[in-house]
């Protein structure tokens, strides 16, 4: 084998001082792999060690932006912190990104303890033999589910779990309590739907739900909500949970007259199963990261309807595609709680 050139060994001697690989110096030209692996190790110690792993989302100025939004930019959430750098920097970053960046700077969130619904034998049994059930669906079949709930949105704060960021040795203050009035200041409550092709309509629920009011629903928004998307009625599948108005006579009845004569069998105390849930978590979180609270119930609901348009079919899709991963974990928990 020829000898190198001194030039050109003195040429790969700078290359990996500039950091180049033997792989990228081999390209250019200058010599084998194991040529240049046998230089480098000659002059080991005046080469910079090599970068390992996935390169960093953010720059260090980026990530000072970061704790800029949480110091001095009012944001209390990691999604609000998220929004604001994305704003800023245009970086797009997961939030699990962003909390690792305020992880770094002491930054962290103090959260309670999740809330499940208290399962007796009866719903651990019910819960794994549907999920055994239906663990052999495939994505086709689940496109074809409408996801419907109630849910109940506060005007001030939220009836699910609510973090906010504090950095170590912070006292507490304004931003890190969900401050109350009595009664929660007011609330609206509403019934919603999804589907595969994106969200459906829904509607506010003035007084007390009860069979009539729930019918009267299903007569309107979920009808709309088949017809706007152009679902055929005989390939479509509607879930609805055991509340007792949504298995009453009169409503199964009336379900059993529509072209959607498939209703999905559901086993009781189960949201962790419903994708719907998730959007629910999404809704209000979104609705948090408003800078100030509604001035009443009317300015609050009409803020609902505003972010429940801007879902896209995407995030509904995304849910939706959860389902295997949701069943397979109820088995894996032999019928019990699940991480969803």
């Amino acid at each position: 084998m020829p000898r190198l050139s001194p030039q050109k060994r003195k040429d790969i001697e700078s290359l990996l001082l500039a950091g180049k690989s033997a792989r990228e110096i081999r390209d250019m030209g200058k010599g084998t792999v194991g040529t240049i692996l046998r230089i480098r190790n000659g002059i080991i110690g005046a080469i910079p060690a090599p970068r390992m792993g996935r390169p960093r989302v953010f720059s260090p100025e980026q990530a000072r932006s970061c704790v800029r939004a949480y110091t001095r930019g009012g944001q209390t959430t990691i999604t609000g912190v998220r929004r604001m750098v994305q704003n800023i920097t245009g970086v797009r970053a997961s939030r699990f990104t962003v909390a690792r960046v305020l992880c770094r700077a002491g930054i962290r969130p103090v959260a309670k303890k999740k809330k499940k619904p208290k399962l007796t034998p009866a719903h651990i049994r019910a819960r794994l033999e549907w999920a055994r059930k239906h663990r052999d669906w495939t994505e086709d079949d689940w496109r074809r589910v409408i996801w419907s709930d109630e849910t109940k949105i506060n005007r001030l704060g939220s009836d699910g779990q609510v973090t906010a960021l504090i950095r170590d040795g912070e006292p507490v203050s304004e931003r890190h309590v969900l401050q109350t009035e009595r009664h929660g200041g007011g609330s609206v409550m509403v019934w919603g739907c999804m589907t595969w092709h994106g969200v459906g309509f829904m509607c506010r629920i003035e007084g007390n739900m009860d069979r009539a009011l729930y019918q009267r629903i299903l007569e309107d928004e979920l009808a709309r909500t088949i017809e706007y998307y152009g679902m055929n009625p005989a390939e479509t599948i509607f879930q609805q949970d055991n509340d007792s108005k949504h298995r009453s006579r009169d409503v199964l009845e009336y379900l059993s007259r529509q072209p959607f004569r498939t209703i999905l069998d559901w086993p009781s105390k189960s949201p962790d199963l419903n994708p719907i849930e998730h959007l629910w978590k999404w809704l209000k979180m979104r609705l948090g990261a408003h800078p100030e609270p509604p001035r009443g119930v009317h300015e609050l609901w009409a803020r609902v309807e505003d972010e429940w348009n801007e879902f896209s079919a995407t995030e509904c899709q995304r849910l939706i595609r959860s389902m295997p991963s949701r069943i397979q974990a109820v088995i894996r928990a032999r019928g019990r709680w699940t991480k969803y």
